[in-house]
Order: structure tokens, then C-alpha cells, then sequence
């Protein structure tokens, strides 16, 4: 934490971003420019998505790190957690001059208290609604803005949302506990479960982590949780013993009230869904019985907001949700779909822990019944693989095949030689029964050039980069129509 506050005036300030390029920084660099600063940055000379989102705002990322690259009138820097006072010139340079320096997530906290600001937090499905809350109070034409941690379509292939600055909607991460940074007034959380092993080693860990993020609320403050999800019932109920002060609203199937969820099915490519407090049915463009909690949730979060700004709502603003909610066509690599060729759909989706794997897919299934599945997982660290392996081994049920490689590894950790690719293949294969093995993600596509068949559906899973066959599927297959 840090006693340093952005001043309420940022016309004019300066302020350098160290690792510019990542999506996070990229997205705060478009909220503190909305409100008046002047930012520059630097990161490596690769080129990512967000090159265009900062050459956008006129930054253009100095490369590489050097001391010369903090011009003489910034007045604060701020650092993805990539980069340290020991392994950059740039924050060493901050350092000799006394210059105050933030983490990325401290950065964001700071910019939380500037607003009444609401926290979207969760092992699962964070990110999906926050676009869609973001969606939801732009439809409505509050004044706020939204930060979610990828591109969101309806935000214009951009991270952020920007309406105002009256409410402000982020996605928080639990990862090192970043989000305890965060200045919530309202907390939605859509589930916990263990993750991050490397950080959070049980259950317990994460679960007190969340607890202590909870605890931040303010007097009265409100806790939004999926009654579908164990965990985030488990958090509320223990919360309630020693915050009685604070509003609980559950969402999902299981809750009771306003946001109890029902979903109907699929009409027309459309999920269907109602809820316990409002007539008439929402639909969702995009697939999955999780997307419609996901829904549910930012629809409590939009109401609630709602009611802050005006005391009710009324039947105009819920025909500017239904309208809304309709409008979200996802984000990236969320079920993102890359493109289709000669007959082959592809979709690509971040989903890197069991259950995401398990309820992406299931949803898939169930949007696209007339579609064989093949799916293509790259694993993400090993400590994740091995404390989750027996749940990996049985999410893949929803696919008819399944591709896996080796584990794409964290700079985080370290290979203590237990467990590899080939254990998670072993472990798949007796609990489904195609499944494939390539060491290398480009190793696999002579394969699927053979396998892949119109009306196929081609799925890339995964937190690292196996992706790549996904667009070079796209290519091999454009070669034939």
C-alpha cells in the first residue's frame, strides 16, 4: 500500500508507465488521459494489440528501458509488477530522483477512491462481466466508466469503457492480493475456488484472501455474490458473523428475489433467460449457462447503481438493460470467435483452470449442438497442473476431441521435473477417449489439416499461446475454399 494519492487535478501532470503495453496498463493509460494527465511510457520494441490502443492516445512506448526515458518534468511513475527497482533503469532512475512510484494495482486503487467505485472480482468470469456491466451503464447513460482486464467488443476493441466519472466498474485481481488495493463501495463476486497455487498454496489462502477484500466495504456497503458458485456463498455467510452492517444480493439459479436466474434455452443462436424481480426475458449473444450468472450479476450491479443515482427504476431503464445485455458480443479470447473457413468455425478462449474449461465448454455444446468439437489446451504453470490435475483430466467431457501439449510455463516458477504435458495427456486419456498429444502447439497442424472437416467446430483453450494454431488453421483452411 502507499500514502500517495493522485492529485484531484490531473490537468497537465505527468506521468510515465513502465511496461506500457501490458493490457492493464494500456487501459489505465485511457482512463487517467480521459481525465487530464499526460502520459508517456516505455516497454520492449515487440508489438502487441495495445500499440494501437496508446498510439491512439499519443504515446508512443520509448524502447528499450533506459534512465534518459523519464523526461525531467514527470512527476509520477507507474510500473506493471514485471519490472522492479532491480531489474529496470527506469524505476532506479525514480528511485535517485525521489520520484513516487505505483504499482500497476496500486495505480488502480488510487483511481478507485477518485470515484464510487464498484469491484468485479472472482477465480471465474471477472472479466466477462465487467464488459458486461460497463455495457449495461452505458446503455443506461450513466455517468461512469469501466475497466476490464481484455478487449472488450462493445467497448470498441478497447479495454475501457469511458462515460464519465461518477461510478467507476473495474475488474480486480486476486493474484498477490492486488485487489486489496481497491477502494470498493460495491464487491461482485462471482466465485472462488482454489487457484494460484504458487501464491495461494489451499483453499483456506484464497478464501482468506477474498475475506479480507470483502472487508473493505464500507458502512452499508454491498456484497453482490453468485448463490451458484460455493465459494462466494461460503465468503457471504462467513462475512455476514462480522459485517451484519453490510447489503447482501445473490444472483444465479439458486438465489432467492430479484436475481433469480432461469434459463429457457437457446432460440436463434440466442440464450434465453429471465429473472425472479423483472418481466419479459433477457437474451445473450454469447453461449453458456455461465454467461447468463455472469448477466445476472451485472444486471444487480446496474440496478444497484441505478438505484444510487435515482432512488428506483422504472420500465424504461429495464428495456435499456434488455437492449444492452443483447448488444454484448464478448471480449477477448472469451469465446471470442477468430474467424470461420471452409466450413470450420474457430473460437478462441482464455479458459485455463478446470471449471472454465469445463462450463466454457459445456455451453459451447450446448450453443452449437450440430457442430463436432475439437478442442486444443495448452496448460499454465505447473504448480496449476499438478495441484488441479485429476480436475483437468475430466474437463474436457464436452468435446469429442482433445489436443494437449506442454505446459506453458510462468517466469514465476520453477520445473522441479514432477509433472509435465505428458502427465496431463496420461491422466486425460483415461478419462477420454481421443485424445492427442503434440510436444510443440505448431507440431499439431499438419494433423488437423487432415482431421478438421466443414461444420467442425475448433476450439484453442488456454492462458498461453496456442492461439497461434488457431489462426494458422484459419490460414490452411482459407487455402482451400
Amino acid at each position: 500500500m502507499t500514502d500517495f494519492l493522485l492529485p484531484k487535478n490531473l490537468d497537465g501532470y505527468r506521468i510515465h508507465l513502465v511496461g506500457a503495453k501490458g493490457t492493464g496498463m494500456a487501459a489505465l493509460a485511457e482512463l487517467l488521459v480521459s481525465q487530464g494527465a499526460a502520459v508517456t511510457g516505455s516497454d520492449v520494441s515487440e508489438v502487441f494489440y495495445t500499440d494501437a490502443i496508446l498510439a491512439g492516445l499519443g504515446i508512443r512506448p520509448l524502447s528499450p528501458f533506459a534512465a534518459e526515458n523519464l523526461g525531467e518534468d514527470v512527476r509520477l511513475v507507474i510500473h506493471s509488477s514485471a519490472y522492479s527497482v532491480e531489474n529496470n533503469p527506469e524505476l532506479a532512475e525514480a528511485r535517485r530522483r525521489g520520484l513516487p512510484t505505483l504499482l500497476y494495482s496500486q495505480a488502480l486503487g488510487e483511481f478507485s477512491a477518485r470515484s464510487f467505485s464498484c469491484g468485479i472480482a472472482g477465480v471465474h468470469g471477472k472479466t466477462t462481466t465487467t464488459g458486461m456491466a460497463g455495457t449495461l451503464l452505458k446503455g443506461l447513460g450513466l455517468s461512469a466508466s469501466a475497466l476490464a482486464g481484455s478487449v472488450i467488443t462493445g467497448f470498441g476493441n478497447h479495454c475501457t469503457m469511458i462515460n464519465g466519472s461518477k461510478y467507476f466498474v473495474a475488474e480486480t485481481c486476486e493474484y498477490q492480493r492486488h485487489f486489496l488495493a481497491f477502494h470498493p463501495k460495491k464487491i461482485l463476486l462471482t466465485s472462488i475456488e482454489s487457484d494460484h497455487q504458487d501464491y495461494y498454496p489451499t483453499y483456506e489462502s484464497i478464501l482468506s484472501a477474498f475475506m479480507q477484500y470483502i472487508n473493505l466495504l464500507p458502512q452499508y456497503g454491498e456484497l453482490i455474490y453468485c448463490a451458484d458458485d460455493s465459494g462466494a456463498c461460503e465468503a457471504a455467510k462467513m462475512i455476514f458473523s462480522s459485517r451484519p452492517d453490510l447489503v447482501f444480493t445473490a444472483y444465479g439459479e439458486k438465489a432467492i428475489g430479484d436475481y433469480r436466474l432461469t434459463v429457457k434455452g437457446i432460440e436463434g443462436e440466442r440464450l434465453v433467460f429471465s429473472l425472479g424481480g423483472f418481466t419479459g426475458d433477457f437474451r445473450l449473444r454469447v453461449p453458456g449457462r455461465h454467461n447468463a450468472r455472469n448477466a445476472a450479476g451485472a444486471i444487480a450491479l446496474a440496478t444497484s447503481l441505478l438505484k444510487e443515482e435515482k432512488g428506483s427504476f422504472d420500465f424504461a431503464d429495464v428495456g435499456s438493460m434488455r437492449e444492452a445485455i443483447s448488444s454484448f458480443a464478448g471480449s477477448r479470447r472469451r469465446s471470442e470467435i477468430v474467424g470461420e473457413a471452409d466450413g470450420v468455425l474457430v473460437i478462441d478462449d482464455y479458459g485455463h483452470h478446470p471449471t472454465a474449461i469445463s462450463t466454457t465448454l459445456a455451453g459451447l455444446r450446448e450453443f452449437y449442438p450440430n457442430r463436432r468439437i475439437i478442442v486444443d489446451f495448452m496448460s499454465h504453470t505447473y504448480s496449476r497442473t499438478q495441484a488441479l490435475l485429476k480436475q483437468f483430466s475430466q474437463s474436457f467431457a464436452s468435446a469429442d476431441e482433445v489436443i494437449l501439449h506442454k505446459i506453458y510455463a510462468s517466469a514465476r516458477e520453477a520445473y522441479d521435473g514432477t509433472v509435465s504435458g505428458k502427465t496431463l495427456y496420461d491422466a486425460t486419456r483415461s478419462k477420454h477417449r481421443n485424445v492427442r498429444y503434440f510436444e510443440e502447439v505448431m507440431d499439431a497442424r499438419e494433423f488437423l489439416d487432415k482431421e478438421l472437416r466443414p461444420g467442425d467446430l475448433f476450439v484453442t483453450m488456454g492462458a498461453g499461446d496456442n492461439w497461434r494454431i488457431g489462426r494458422a488453421v484459419l490460414e490452411d483452411r482459407s487455402k482451400r475454399a
